[in-house]
């Protein structure tokens, strides 16, 4: 069987700094990965319309509508809604960002 793992890419928003940055180094305890001061962000495997990475809290733009991308426990999947009322949640699917572009992460905004 072939077997080719995905990507896994981490942003951290800093909740100190109030800045959101790549990380060099993310510390793993008991299989869980944590950065002190951070929450860490997770690449959605997906790419805007620039070919932009979509992470998890970002909002994007499609045409005159804003989109938060959010991870659902319940779904077990990645989900698209409504900003800044996040209703109307959908699975996130490469469709649904194909004409999109990413603006800002959930926490830039709330600066």
């Amino acid at each position: 069987m072939d077997f080719t793992p995905r990507k896994l890419m981490f942003k951290a928003w800093n909740t100190e700094t109030k800045l959101l940055m790549r990380l060099n180094a993310i510390d793993c305890k008991r299989g869980e990965l944590v950065k002190k001061d951070h929450i860490l962000l997770q690449f959605t495997g997906l790419y805007d319309v620039e070919g932009e990475e979509i992470y998890d809290m970002d909002i994007l733009l499609k045409g005159a509508d804003k989109y938060l991308i959010i991870w659902d426990d319940e779904r077990n999947g990645w989900m698209i809604a409504s900003f800044p009322d996040r209703k109307n949640p959908h699975p996130l699917t490469k469709e649904k960002v194909i004409n999109a572009k990413r603006l800002w992460s959930y926490f830039e905004a709330q600066k």
